[in-house]
Protein backbone atom coordinates (compact mmCIF):
# COMPACT_ATOMS: atom_id res chain seq x y z
CA UNK A 1 0.00 0.00 0.00
CA UNK A 2 2.99 2.34 1.11
CA UNK A 3 4.34 1.90 -2.92
CA UNK A 4 1.03 2.89 -3.82
CA UNK A 5 1.97 6.90 -3.33
CA UNK A 6 2.49 9.15 -5.71
CA UNK A 7 3.14 12.98 -6.28
CA UNK A 8 0.23 15.16 -7.33
CA UNK A 9 1.33 14.93 -11.07
CA UNK A 10 1.43 11.52 -11.03
CA UNK A 11 -1.92 11.03 -9.63
CA UNK A 12 -4.50 9.15 -12.35
CA UNK A 13 -7.71 8.39 -12.86
CA UNK A 14 -9.13 5.03 -13.47
CA UNK A 15 -12.75 4.84 -14.52
CA UNK A 16 -14.69 1.18 -14.13
CA UNK A 17 -18.16 0.16 -15.60
CA UNK A 18 -20.14 -2.69 -15.87
CA UNK A 19 -23.18 -3.27 -18.21
CA UNK A 20 -25.51 -6.24 -18.93
CA UNK A 21 -25.21 -7.58 -22.03
CA UNK A 22 -29.25 -8.52 -23.87
CA UNK A 23 -30.44 -10.04 -26.83
CA UNK A 24 -31.84 -7.48 -29.01
CA UNK A 25 -34.51 -9.89 -30.55
CA UNK A 26 -36.37 -9.80 -27.11
CA UNK A 27 -34.40 -8.40 -24.30
CA UNK A 28 -33.45 -11.98 -22.88
CA UNK A 29 -30.11 -12.30 -20.84
CA UNK A 30 -27.10 -13.46 -23.14
CA UNK A 31 -25.28 -17.01 -22.75
CA UNK A 32 -22.03 -17.42 -22.96
CA UNK A 33 -21.53 -20.01 -26.06
CA UNK A 34 -22.90 -19.52 -29.13
CA UNK A 35 -22.81 -17.85 -32.65
CA UNK A 36 -24.49 -15.15 -30.62
CA UNK A 37 -22.94 -15.10 -26.92
CA UNK A 38 -20.85 -13.29 -25.17
CA UNK A 39 -17.36 -15.34 -26.36
CA UNK A 40 -18.77 -14.43 -29.69
CA UNK A 41 -19.05 -10.95 -29.24
CA UNK A 42 -15.43 -11.19 -26.85
CA UNK A 43 -13.34 -12.66 -29.92
CA UNK A 44 -15.12 -10.35 -32.13
CA UNK A 45 -13.73 -7.27 -30.22
CA UNK A 46 -10.28 -9.38 -30.25
CA UNK A 47 -10.13 -9.47 -34.14
CA UNK A 48 -11.24 -6.55 -35.51
CA UNK A 49 -10.00 -4.26 -32.81
CA UNK A 50 -6.80 -5.91 -31.39
CA UNK A 51 -7.72 -6.39 -27.78
CA UNK A 52 -5.68 -9.48 -27.14
CA UNK A 53 -7.93 -12.50 -25.18
CA UNK A 54 -7.55 -13.80 -21.65
CA UNK A 55 -7.91 -16.90 -21.43
CA UNK A 56 -9.34 -19.52 -18.86
CA UNK A 57 -8.18 -23.23 -20.14
CA UNK A 58 -10.43 -22.49 -23.44
CA UNK A 59 -12.50 -20.47 -22.53
CA UNK A 60 -12.01 -16.36 -22.89
CA UNK A 61 -13.44 -14.30 -20.21
CA UNK A 62 -11.97 -10.85 -20.88
CA UNK A 63 -9.40 -8.62 -23.40
CA UNK A 64 -6.12 -6.88 -22.72
CA UNK A 65 -5.72 -3.20 -24.85
CA UNK A 66 -2.55 -2.66 -26.20
CA UNK A 67 -0.10 -1.48 -24.01
CA UNK A 68 0.05 2.03 -25.77
CA UNK A 69 -3.92 2.15 -24.49
CA UNK A 70 -4.22 0.54 -21.75
CA UNK A 71 -7.04 -1.41 -20.36
CA UNK A 72 -9.02 -4.22 -20.13
CA UNK A 73 -12.91 -5.75 -21.01
CA UNK A 74 -13.39 -8.09 -18.45
CA UNK A 75 -16.61 -10.55 -17.71
CA UNK A 76 -18.37 -10.71 -14.81
CA UNK A 77 -20.71 -13.55 -13.17
CA UNK A 78 -23.61 -13.14 -15.33
CA UNK A 79 -22.36 -12.05 -18.43
CA UNK A 80 -22.17 -8.16 -17.77
CA UNK A 81 -19.34 -6.80 -19.89
CA UNK A 82 -17.03 -4.52 -17.74
CA UNK A 83 -14.64 -2.15 -19.04
CA UNK A 84 -11.49 -1.75 -16.47
CA UNK A 85 -10.17 1.74 -17.67
CA UNK A 86 -6.56 2.56 -18.36
CA UNK A 87 -5.04 5.50 -15.42
CA UNK A 88 -5.44 8.59 -17.21
CA UNK A 89 -4.37 11.89 -16.38
CA UNK A 90 -7.55 13.96 -17.34
CA UNK A 91 -11.17 13.21 -17.29
CA UNK A 92 -11.68 14.71 -20.99
CA UNK A 93 -9.58 11.80 -21.86
CA UNK A 94 -11.76 9.35 -19.32
CA UNK A 95 -14.83 10.18 -21.46
CA UNK A 96 -13.09 9.58 -24.86
CA UNK A 97 -11.94 6.02 -23.73
CA UNK A 98 -15.67 5.51 -22.95
CA UNK A 99 -16.60 6.88 -26.12
CA UNK A 100 -14.58 4.55 -27.69
CA UNK A 101 -15.36 1.54 -26.00
CA UNK A 102 -19.18 1.84 -26.58
CA UNK A 103 -18.72 2.54 -29.78
CA UNK A 104 -16.77 -0.51 -30.16
CA UNK A 105 -19.34 -2.28 -28.22
CA UNK A 106 -22.31 -0.95 -30.00
CA UNK A 107 -20.44 -1.80 -33.57
CA UNK A 108 -20.04 -5.30 -32.70
CA UNK A 109 -22.85 -6.06 -30.33
CA UNK A 110 -25.07 -4.66 -33.48
CA UNK A 111 -23.69 -7.08 -35.81
CA UNK A 112 -24.72 -10.30 -32.88
CA UNK A 113 -28.08 -8.71 -32.13
CA UNK A 114 -26.44 -8.10 -28.74
CA UNK A 115 -27.52 -4.53 -26.74
CA UNK A 116 -26.07 -3.32 -24.03
CA UNK A 117 -27.92 -1.76 -20.58
CA UNK A 118 -26.64 0.67 -18.26
CA UNK A 119 -28.94 0.10 -15.05
CA UNK A 120 -28.08 -0.34 -11.60
CA UNK A 121 -29.94 -3.78 -11.19
CA UNK A 122 -31.40 -5.95 -14.11
CA UNK A 123 -35.13 -4.55 -14.38
CA UNK A 124 -36.70 -7.78 -15.49
CA UNK A 125 -34.88 -10.62 -15.51
CA UNK A 126 -35.09 -13.49 -13.00
CA UNK A 127 -31.78 -14.94 -10.99
CA UNK A 128 -32.73 -18.37 -12.73
CA UNK A 129 -32.81 -17.54 -16.32
CA UNK A 130 -29.23 -15.38 -16.27
CA UNK A 131 -26.48 -17.76 -17.54
CA UNK A 132 -23.43 -18.28 -15.73
CA UNK A 133 -19.96 -17.29 -16.70
CA UNK A 134 -17.45 -19.88 -17.04
CA UNK A 135 -14.90 -18.42 -14.50
CA UNK A 136 -13.57 -20.54 -11.96
CA UNK A 137 -13.79 -17.82 -9.32
CA UNK A 138 -16.98 -17.79 -9.70
CA UNK A 139 -17.97 -20.91 -8.74
CA UNK A 140 -16.64 -20.56 -5.85
CA UNK A 141 -17.72 -17.09 -4.28
CA UNK A 142 -21.15 -18.64 -5.80
CA UNK A 143 -20.98 -21.45 -3.57
CA UNK A 144 -20.17 -18.98 -0.87
CA UNK A 145 -22.37 -16.06 -1.05
CA UNK A 146 -25.09 -18.21 -0.14
CA UNK A 147 -23.91 -19.06 3.42
CA UNK A 148 -23.13 -15.38 4.44
CA UNK A 149 -26.11 -13.30 3.03
CA UNK A 150 -29.41 -13.50 0.96
CA UNK A 151 -28.81 -11.15 -2.06
CA UNK A 152 -25.11 -12.22 -2.63
CA UNK A 153 -25.90 -14.04 -6.05
CA UNK A 154 -28.10 -11.08 -7.26
CA UNK A 155 -25.04 -8.70 -6.48
CA UNK A 156 -23.25 -11.07 -8.76
CA UNK A 157 -25.37 -12.14 -11.28
CA UNK A 158 -28.18 -8.81 -11.19
CA UNK A 159 -25.94 -5.58 -10.48
CA UNK A 160 -23.94 -3.55 -12.65
CA UNK A 161 -22.00 -0.08 -11.26
CA UNK A 162 -19.72 2.28 -12.41
CA UNK A 163 -16.75 3.45 -10.12
CA UNK A 164 -13.72 5.66 -10.30
CA UNK A 165 -10.14 4.52 -8.89
CA UNK A 166 -8.13 7.63 -7.36
CA UNK A 167 -4.35 8.08 -6.35
CA UNK A 168 -2.98 9.65 -2.74
CA UNK A 169 0.42 11.71 -1.61
CA UNK A 170 1.08 9.61 1.50
CA UNK A 171 -0.77 7.42 4.05
CA UNK A 172 -2.15 10.61 5.81
CA UNK A 173 -3.29 11.60 2.44
CA UNK A 174 -5.02 8.08 1.69
CA UNK A 175 -6.59 8.00 4.78
CA UNK A 176 -8.68 11.36 4.09
CA UNK A 177 -9.36 10.66 1.01
CA UNK A 178 -10.82 6.87 2.02
CA UNK A 179 -12.97 8.41 5.27
CA UNK A 180 -14.43 11.32 2.71
CA UNK A 181 -14.83 8.48 0.30
CA UNK A 182 -16.69 6.40 2.85
CA UNK A 183 -18.75 9.07 4.56
CA UNK A 184 -20.11 10.51 0.75
CA UNK A 185 -20.71 7.01 -0.72
CA UNK A 186 -24.74 7.22 0.40
CA UNK A 187 -24.50 10.72 -1.52
CA UNK A 188 -23.39 9.65 -4.34
CA UNK A 189 -25.41 6.48 -4.32
CA UNK A 190 -28.58 9.09 -4.10
CA UNK A 191 -27.17 11.05 -7.12
CA UNK A 192 -26.66 8.46 -9.69
CA UNK A 193 -29.53 6.39 -8.16
CA UNK A 194 -30.25 4.15 -11.66
CA UNK A 195 -32.08 0.53 -10.18
CA UNK A 196 -35.77 0.68 -9.39
CA UNK A 197 -37.30 -2.33 -11.09
CA UNK A 198 -36.78 -5.76 -9.53
CA UNK A 199 -38.63 -9.08 -11.31
CA UNK A 200 -40.16 -6.27 -14.01
CA UNK A 201 -41.78 -4.35 -11.87
CA UNK A 202 -41.04 -1.34 -9.43
CA UNK A 203 -39.72 -2.75 -6.21
CA UNK A 204 -39.69 0.07 -3.60
CA UNK A 205 -36.02 1.18 -4.38
CA UNK A 206 -34.28 3.67 -5.67
CA UNK A 207 -31.30 2.21 -5.78
CA UNK A 208 -31.85 -1.63 -5.53
CA UNK A 209 -28.18 -2.45 -5.84
CA UNK A 210 -27.35 -0.45 -2.44
CA UNK A 211 -30.18 -2.80 -0.82
CA UNK A 212 -28.41 -5.79 -2.22
CA UNK A 213 -25.12 -4.79 -0.83
CA UNK A 214 -26.36 -4.48 2.47
CA UNK A 215 -27.41 -8.49 2.41
CA UNK A 216 -23.90 -9.78 0.51
CA UNK A 217 -21.85 -10.23 2.70
CA UNK A 218 -21.25 -8.30 5.97
CA UNK A 219 -17.68 -9.08 6.45
CA UNK A 220 -16.32 -7.74 3.66
CA UNK A 221 -18.98 -4.65 2.72
CA UNK A 222 -20.05 -1.79 4.57
CA UNK A 223 -18.70 1.89 5.51
CA UNK A 224 -15.97 0.31 7.63
CA UNK A 225 -16.70 2.52 10.61
CA UNK A 226 -13.17 1.92 12.29
CA UNK A 227 -11.37 3.75 9.35
CA UNK A 228 -12.93 6.91 11.12
CA UNK A 229 -11.12 5.85 14.55
CA UNK A 230 -7.63 7.30 15.85
CA UNK A 231 -4.76 5.49 14.53
CA UNK A 232 -6.24 4.70 10.97
CA UNK A 233 -3.70 3.87 8.49
CA UNK A 234 -2.02 1.44 5.84
CA UNK A 235 -1.60 -1.35 8.80
CA UNK A 236 -5.13 -1.03 10.39
CA UNK A 237 -6.69 -1.53 6.70
CA UNK A 238 -3.87 -4.33 6.29
CA UNK A 239 -5.37 -5.86 9.85
CA UNK A 240 -8.85 -5.83 8.57
CA UNK A 241 -8.30 -7.51 5.14
CA UNK A 242 -6.07 -10.46 7.24
CA UNK A 243 -9.54 -11.07 8.59
CA UNK A 244 -11.68 -10.93 5.84
CA UNK A 245 -12.46 -14.83 5.09
CA UNK A 246 -10.89 -15.46 1.26
CA UNK A 247 -12.53 -16.89 -1.39
CA UNK A 248 -9.78 -18.84 -3.57
CA UNK A 249 -6.50 -19.52 -3.93
CA UNK A 250 -5.21 -19.37 -7.84
CA UNK A 251 -2.53 -22.29 -8.60
CA UNK A 252 -1.68 -23.76 -11.49
CA UNK A 253 -4.14 -22.16 -13.90
CA UNK A 254 -6.62 -23.33 -11.19
CA UNK A 255 -9.09 -21.79 -8.87
CA UNK A 256 -8.56 -24.08 -5.40
CA UNK A 257 -11.44 -23.26 -2.83
CA UNK A 258 -10.19 -22.32 0.38
CA UNK A 259 -13.59 -20.11 1.25
CA UNK A 260 -13.96 -19.42 4.91
CA UNK A 261 -10.14 -19.36 5.91
CA UNK A 262 -8.27 -15.75 6.74
CA UNK A 263 -5.15 -14.65 4.93
CA UNK A 264 -3.73 -15.00 8.52
CA UNK A 265 -4.36 -18.89 7.90
CA UNK A 266 -3.02 -18.77 4.84
CA UNK A 267 0.52 -16.93 5.67
CA UNK A 268 0.72 -19.90 8.61
CA UNK A 269 0.40 -22.50 6.14
CA UNK A 270 -2.89 -23.35 7.85
CA UNK A 271 -5.18 -23.81 4.72
CA UNK A 272 -6.79 -27.19 4.76
CA UNK A 273 -7.22 -27.37 0.92
CA UNK A 274 -3.60 -26.60 0.84
CA UNK A 275 -1.58 -27.76 3.74
CA UNK A 276 1.59 -26.05 3.71
CA UNK A 277 0.90 -23.69 1.33
CA UNK A 278 2.47 -20.16 1.73
CA UNK A 279 0.81 -17.16 0.29
CA UNK A 280 2.82 -15.08 -2.44
CA UNK A 281 2.23 -11.15 -3.11
CA UNK A 282 -0.13 -12.14 -6.12
CA UNK A 283 -1.84 -13.99 -3.59
CA UNK A 284 -2.82 -10.71 -1.63
CA UNK A 285 -3.63 -8.38 -4.55
CA UNK A 286 -6.12 -11.15 -5.82
CA UNK A 287 -7.44 -11.50 -1.79
CA UNK A 288 -7.73 -6.93 -1.69
CA UNK A 289 -9.75 -7.63 -5.06
CA UNK A 290 -12.00 -9.52 -2.78
CA UNK A 291 -12.92 -6.93 -0.40
CA UNK A 292 -16.06 -4.79 -1.24
CA UNK A 293 -16.57 -1.78 1.15
CA UNK A 294 -18.34 1.15 -0.17
CA UNK A 295 -14.84 2.65 -0.86
CA UNK A 296 -11.90 0.50 -1.02
CA UNK A 297 -8.44 0.82 -0.71
CA UNK A 298 -5.42 -1.01 -2.22
CA UNK A 299 -2.06 1.09 -4.05
CA UNK A 300 -5.21 3.08 -4.80
CA UNK A 301 -8.99 4.22 -3.47
CA UNK A 302 -12.25 2.91 -5.36
CA UNK A 303 -14.34 4.55 -4.88
CA UNK A 304 -17.50 1.94 -4.99
CA UNK A 305 -21.22 3.93 -4.36
CA UNK A 306 -22.87 4.43 -7.88
CA UNK A 307 -25.07 2.67 -10.24
CA UNK A 308 -23.85 1.81 -13.45
CA UNK A 309 -25.99 4.26 -15.61
CA UNK A 310 -26.61 6.34 -18.88
CA UNK A 311 -23.55 7.24 -20.93
CA UNK A 312 -23.38 11.15 -19.39
CA UNK A 313 -23.17 9.23 -15.96
CA UNK A 314 -20.21 7.32 -16.81
CA UNK A 315 -18.38 10.70 -17.21
CA UNK A 316 -20.47 12.44 -14.48
CA UNK A 317 -19.06 10.01 -11.51
CA UNK A 318 -15.43 10.45 -11.98
CA UNK A 319 -15.64 14.00 -12.39
CA UNK A 320 -17.67 14.55 -9.29
CA UNK A 321 -15.08 12.52 -7.37
CA UNK A 322 -11.73 13.83 -9.15
CA UNK A 323 -13.16 17.30 -8.11
CA UNK A 324 -13.62 16.01 -4.46
CA UNK A 325 -10.59 15.03 -3.70
CA UNK A 326 -7.37 15.79 -6.12
CA UNK A 327 -7.93 19.93 -5.33
CA UNK A 328 -6.46 20.06 -1.49
CA UNK A 329 -9.13 22.99 -0.79
CA UNK A 330 -12.27 20.91 -1.86
CA UNK A 331 -11.21 17.99 -0.02
CA UNK A 332 -10.66 19.60 3.40
CA UNK A 333 -13.99 21.36 2.30
CA UNK A 334 -15.61 17.87 1.66
CA UNK A 335 -14.02 16.47 4.89
CA UNK A 336 -15.49 20.08 7.17
CA UNK A 337 -19.14 18.65 5.43
CA UNK A 338 -19.02 15.15 7.09
CA UNK A 339 -16.58 15.11 10.17
CA UNK A 340 -19.18 15.50 12.42
CA UNK A 341 -21.52 12.60 11.03
CA UNK A 342 -22.11 9.99 14.03
CA UNK A 343 -21.60 6.04 12.71
CA UNK A 344 -24.78 5.65 13.23
CA UNK A 345 -25.87 8.34 11.25
CA UNK A 346 -23.74 7.39 7.92
CA UNK A 347 -25.34 3.69 8.59
CA UNK A 348 -29.26 5.10 8.36
CA UNK A 349 -27.71 7.21 5.14
CA UNK A 350 -26.52 4.25 3.78
CA UNK A 351 -30.10 2.37 4.48
CA UNK A 352 -32.44 5.41 3.64
CA UNK A 353 -30.91 6.86 0.38
CA UNK A 354 -31.62 3.38 -1.51
CA UNK A 355 -35.46 4.24 -0.77
CA UNK A 356 -35.37 7.89 -0.44
CA UNK A 357 -32.53 8.86 -2.53
CA UNK A 358 -32.22 12.99 -2.58
CA UNK A 359 -34.96 13.11 0.05
CA UNK A 360 -33.00 11.29 2.78
CA UNK A 361 -31.65 13.27 5.93
CA UNK A 362 -28.39 13.33 7.98
CA UNK A 363 -27.75 15.77 10.51
CA UNK A 364 -30.62 17.55 10.61
CA UNK A 365 -30.05 18.16 6.22
CA UNK A 366 -31.41 17.01 3.31
CA UNK A 367 -29.58 15.06 1.04
CA UNK A 368 -30.45 17.26 -1.94
CA UNK A 369 -28.98 20.10 -0.21
CA UNK A 370 -25.72 18.13 0.50
CA UNK A 371 -25.19 17.17 -2.60
CA UNK A 372 -26.15 20.99 -4.12
CA UNK A 373 -22.50 21.90 -1.77
CA UNK A 374 -20.96 19.23 -2.88
CA UNK A 375 -21.62 20.42 -6.38
CA UNK A 376 -19.92 23.23 -5.87
CA UNK A 377 -17.11 22.33 -3.85
CA UNK A 378 -16.44 19.67 -7.14
CA UNK A 379 -16.42 22.08 -9.41
CA UNK A 380 -14.20 24.39 -7.47
CA UNK A 381 -11.56 21.29 -7.63
CA UNK A 382 -12.35 20.90 -11.36
CA UNK A 383 -11.65 24.51 -12.06
CA UNK A 384 -8.42 24.31 -9.74
CA UNK A 385 -7.13 21.92 -11.90
CA UNK A 386 -7.15 23.61 -15.03
CA UNK A 387 -7.17 20.74 -17.41
CA UNK A 388 -7.45 22.41 -20.70
CA UNK A 389 -9.55 20.13 -23.55
CA UNK A 390 -8.52 21.41 -27.47
CA UNK A 391 -11.64 23.40 -27.53
CA UNK A 392 -10.65 25.34 -24.79
CA UNK A 393 -12.94 23.94 -21.90
CA UNK A 394 -11.85 22.59 -18.45
CA UNK A 395 -13.11 19.07 -17.22
CA UNK A 396 -16.35 21.42 -15.34
CA UNK A 397 -18.70 20.36 -17.67
CA UNK A 398 -18.57 16.98 -17.15
CA UNK A 399 -20.95 17.17 -13.97
CA UNK A 400 -24.05 18.78 -16.09
CA UNK A 401 -25.35 15.17 -15.76
CA UNK A 402 -25.40 15.67 -11.49
CA UNK A 403 -25.86 19.11 -11.74
CA UNK A 404 -29.50 18.42 -13.71
CA UNK A 405 -30.24 15.87 -10.87
CA UNK A 406 -29.26 18.32 -8.61
CA UNK A 407 -31.55 21.20 -10.33
CA UNK A 408 -34.83 18.64 -10.86
CA UNK A 409 -34.45 17.11 -7.23
CA UNK A 410 -35.03 13.94 -9.01
CA UNK A 411 -32.41 10.81 -9.18
CA UNK A 412 -32.38 9.07 -12.90
CA UNK A 413 -34.64 6.27 -11.15
CA UNK A 414 -36.98 8.60 -10.25
CA UNK A 415 -37.08 10.05 -13.92
CA UNK A 416 -37.60 6.39 -15.06
CA UNK A 417 -40.39 5.66 -12.65
CA UNK A 418 -42.43 8.55 -13.85
CA UNK A 419 -42.05 6.87 -17.20
CA UNK A 420 -43.26 3.83 -16.20
CA UNK A 421 -46.16 5.01 -14.81
CA UNK A 422 -46.64 7.24 -17.54
CA UNK A 423 -45.80 6.86 -21.09
CA UNK A 424 -44.50 3.10 -20.72
CA UNK A 425 -47.73 2.33 -19.36
CA UNK A 426 -46.46 -0.19 -16.92
CA UNK A 427 -44.10 -1.89 -19.48
CA UNK A 428 -40.74 -2.33 -18.04
CA UNK A 429 -39.31 -3.33 -21.01
CA UNK A 430 -39.40 -0.05 -22.72
CA UNK A 431 -36.43 0.77 -20.02
CA UNK A 432 -34.50 -1.88 -23.02
CA UNK A 433 -34.78 0.62 -25.58
CA UNK A 434 -34.61 3.92 -24.23
CA UNK A 435 -31.83 2.94 -22.18
CA UNK A 436 -29.39 1.12 -24.32
CA UNK A 437 -26.09 2.48 -25.31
Amino acid sequence: MEAGQKPRQDWRIGTEHEKFAFNLADNSPVSYDGERGISALLYRLHERFGWAPSMEGDNIVGLTAPPEIGGAVTLEPGGQVELSGAPLQTLHQTCDEVHSHLAQMKEVGTELGIGFLGLGFAPSWELAEIKHMPKGRYDIMRRYMTKVGTLGLDMMHRSCTVQVNLDFSSEADMVKKLKVGLALQPIATALFANSPFVGGKPSGYLSYRSRVWRDTDSDRTGLLPWVFEPGMGFERYVDYALDVPMYFIHRGGKYIDVSGCSFKDFLAGKLAAVPGELPNMGDWINHLTTLFPEARAKQFIEMRGADGGPWQGLCALPAFWVGLVYCQGSLDAAWDLVADWRVEERECLREDVATMGLAAEIGGRRVHNIAADLLKISREGLRFRGKIDSFGDNEEHFLNAVESVVEDGRSPAEEMLDKYHGAWGGIVDKVFEEYSY
